[in-house]
């Protein structure tokens, strides 16, 4: 019986691996990684190479859905590692992976690390328990302009929840929605401020994990033209009301507004 390794990098670069991960990484036949739910800093994935003294075998969604690739290295070697952004298991892919893994008679060993999903939280102040479901803003296409988003954020505010709005990427073309553009589309979606009304003041994060990490807290007619560097980036649409702890930890990252609350 073979062996895959799920492996978190974690938000950063390869010093975010814990001591576990780095001996199941060394105690490993083949390494893959996939960076398609997220990316992980230039040059990370070459550096853990050097480290092992091996080939990272990198592969794309295509590849990863196809199952193939870890299924043909299990049928191979023994012992094979994925390494992941984020938390392995934060992703449905990978919880597809790990099933598939089990009906080809294989084990499979869990190593996590920081998600994106509590980590965006935690670094800008809101409260963890205070968020409804997970909204995904696709890249917008001709013909194709999805409401669902909106609809879900509405229902989160309805029951007074926050709502983590995670951002489209395509990194094999060299494509990250952006957080100005994601706020755009809910306000083009949103034009009379029925969802989020105008001078709702929103959250951005972008490269949490990182030792760049930065953090926006203002309306949302400000941010939309705000530059927030290089990705990744998430934004936050807080709930209606907001408890006095999350306003004291939000004001670190306060933008002053330039036009009154209409």
């Amino acid at each position: 019986m073979a062996e895959l390794a799920f492996v978190g990098l974690g938000l950063g670069d390869e010093r975010g691996l814990s001591a576990r991960a780095w001996e199941v990484l060394h105690a490993a036949d083949e390494v893959f990684a996939e960076e398609y739910t997220a990316v992980a800093p230039d040059g990370t994935l070459e550096r853990v190479g050097v480290e092992l003294h091996r080939r990272i075998q990198r592969l794309d969604r295509a590849e990863l859905e196809s199952e193939r690739p870890i299924l043909d290295a299990l049928a191979r070697s023994a012992r094979v590692a994925l390494i992941v952004v984020g938390d392995p298991f934060a992703a449905t892919t990978h919880v597809a992976l790990r099933l598939a893994v089990e009906r080809g008679g294989h084990d499979w060993k869990y190593v996590p690390n920081t998600s994106i999903l509590t980590a965006a939280a935690g670094f800008l102040g809101f409260m963890h328990y205070r968020f409804g479901r997970t909204v995904s803003f696709p890249f917008p296409a001709p013909g194709f302009a999805p409401r669902s988003p909106v609809e879900q954020i509405a229902g989160n505010r309805e029951r007074g929840l926050h709502t983590l709005v995670l951002l489209d990427l395509q990194p094999a073309d060299g494509r990250f929605l952006t957080a100005n553009a994601a706020l755009a589309l809910l306000r083009e979606r949103d034009p009379e401020g029925v969802v989020v009304p105008p001078n709702t003041d929103v959250g951005v994060a972008a490269r949490v994990g990182r030792d760049d990490a930065a953090g926006w807290f203002g309306p949302l007619e400000e941010l939309v033209h705000q530059e927030f560097g290089p990705p990744m980036h998430v934004v936050v649409i807080p709930a209606p009301g907001l408890h006095f702890e999350e306003i004291a930890a939000l004001a670190r990252y306060q933008r002053a507004r330039s036009k009154p609350v209409e």
